[in-house]
């Protein structure tokens, strides 16, 4: 590696986070705006410039904490994006993150030094975005999509046990299509996602619903 070759000069990294929340059966994802340039007044997802003195992943926790005040979300780096002219200031490679958390568990900011708003908004009314964060965030649904029967990811959004209609509810609505609930029960049994607890949650004038917790 030529040090001298312009080829490398004035480059950077970006991160990323698509943070997402269900909410009365909807999926929303979390926005914020810029207050300065490029794109100022756009809104964009969670994310900022990595310093040279530190790793992506702690790149991306200070981001959060700097332009939202949250902290100690789960996360999963899922792609990166690479396009030469992502960014009007520099070449800025951008590595993609996911995010699941209950929204009623945290407080956000909703200005910042950098932000002048932030705020959940349903995937599907998002407004025009900065940067290509729209290209992110469809990648990000798509991600979150693929991996929806394969993992855990879905945990933060849960407390430590819950009833199959709640968890049903919320897989359709990412999934944006309707599951049968006897087939939906089966599958992440028999894939080990969750368990039987052995407990019933009591309704008032209703039927006891099993409870049930992520494996």
């Amino acid at each position: 590696m030529d040090l001298n070759n312009p080829l490398y000069k004035n480059q950077g990294i970006h991160v990323v986070l698509s943070l997402f929340t269900v909410d009365n059966g909807k999926l929303k994802v979390f926005l914020i705006k810029r207050k300065n340039e490029p794109f100022k007044g756009k809104w964009i997802l969670i994310g900022g410039a990595c310093y040279n003195n530190e790793t992506v992943d702690a790149a991306m926790e200070r981001e959060m904490f700097e332009k939202t005040g949250i902290q100690n979300v789960k996360y999963n780096r899922f792609d990166v994006f690479s396009n030469p002219d992502r960014s009007p200031l520099c070449r800025m490679l951008a590595v993609g993150y996911v995010g699941v958390m209950d929204k009623n568990r945290v407080k956000y900011l909703k200005e910042t030094a950098k932000t002048g708003d932030a705020d959940w908004f349903m995937v599907d009314r998002v407004p025009a975005l900065g940067y290509d964060h729209e290209e992110i965030l469809q990648a990000a649904i798509d991600y979150l999509r693929i991996h929806i029967f394969d993992s855990d990811i879905l945990k933060e959004l849960f407390p430590k046990h819950f009833t199959l209609p709640e968890l049903h509810k919320a897989y359709e609505s990412i999934l944006g299509k309707k599951l049968d609930r006897r087939n939906f029960r089966k599958r992440l049994l028999q894939q080990n996602i969750i368990e039987d607890v052995g407990l019933m949650e009591e309704n008032a004038g209703k039927k006891p619903s099993k409870l049930y917790r992520f494996v």
